[in-house]
């Protein structure tokens, strides 16, 4: 078995649990950017530490930072950000699971996007994919009850947080690879560490300086409520490193698309943990986008 699938998968059940204690945060009491700032503020430092002591204990030096790196770094970073909020945003919209599975049109984008940008190509079979899951997302996308014109039905406020988030997902994804791949010197590990290190560090002080700005206190409320934010940002170490070490290893599109396991996690978490309630029509959305991703591993 090559190594970026267990890996991938490791990754895909820490982003979840990740993504559930995002979402305690966000129904008790933080905002939308504190709930996001969770991810980021205590997992820079460490981050920054594991990966100074791995490197002193390979005897490897830092890789040099190149301007390709820091373009991809960057982006990657920012869009993550945006993407992160567009998901929390979503968890007051619909419930746990199909706000995941909305997340998830991040696998068909990051095709698209890894093509665009770094020339990774996407087979007939893949082109398939990228319509089954338009379709998955059309049937996610309605509200329940929903009655009137069709447009209407569809064109939700979840389904436009959903899709985007999907995007900015797919720039990060992107991002990152091309960040890893940019560095010229280190293993897998210390590349991939660096990267988050990094990108982590850069992303704490955005999102600091903006809400310190738009929303003063929040900071405040987000480091008052330490337990559970160390516990998002100890899985979000784990659920990065994970990705990032995989996207070392293997396109995003297929990282990503192994990645829709997240989907069991999360009808599970959804189910066993919250006591939502998924409808038929979001069960076969949910397994018509889960089907786009078999058809796209299919096609590596």
């Amino acid at each position: 078995m090559d190594a970026w699938i267990p890996i991938t998968i490791a990754a895909a059940a820490a982003q979840t649990l990740r993504f559930m204690a995002q979402r305690h945060l966000k129904v008790s009491g933080l905002s939308t950017s504190g709930a996001t700032l969770a991810r980021f503020v205590f997992s820079a430092p460490v981050v920054a530490v594991a990966i100074w002591t791995y490197a002193g204990a390979t005897g490897q030096g830092m890789p040099a930072l190149t301007p390709r790196f820091w373009v991809f770094a960057l982006t990657g970073g920012l869009a993550q950000i945006l993407a992160t909020l567009c998901v929390v945003a979503l968890f007051s919209e619909r419930n746990f699971a199909v706000g995941i599975s909305f997340k998830k049109t991040e696998v068909v984008l990051t095709a698209v996007a890894g093509f665009v940008i770094l020339g990774d190509r996407v087979s007939a079979a893949g082109a398939l994919a990228l319509l089954v899951g338009f379709a998955a997302v059309l049937l996610l996308s309605e509200a329940p009850g929903a009655i009137g014109p069709w447009h209407r039905r569809v064109l939700t406020r979840a389904a436009g947080l959903g899709v985007a988030s999907g995007v900015f997902f797919a720039m990060s994804a992107v991002g990152y690879r091309g960040a890893v791949l940019a560095l010229p010197a280190g293993d897998v590990a210390l590349r991939a560490g660096v990267t988050l290190a990094l990108v982590t560090a850069a992303q704490t002080a955005v999102m600091v300086a903006w809400m310190r700005w738009r929303e003063p206190g929040q900071v405040t409320r987000v480091l008052r409520a330490w337990r559970i934010v160390a516990l998002v940002g100890g899985l979000s170490v784990l659920g990065s490193y994970g990705w990032f070490t995989a996207f070392a290893l293997q396109s995003a599109a297929y990282v990503f698309a192994l990645g829709q396991v997240e989907l069991v996690f999360s009808i599970l978490a959804s189910v066993l943990v919250f006591g939502e309630r998924i409808r038929g029509r979001e069960y076969a959305g949910m397994a018509l986008l889960a089907f786009s991703v078999v058809v796209l591993v299919a096609a590596a």
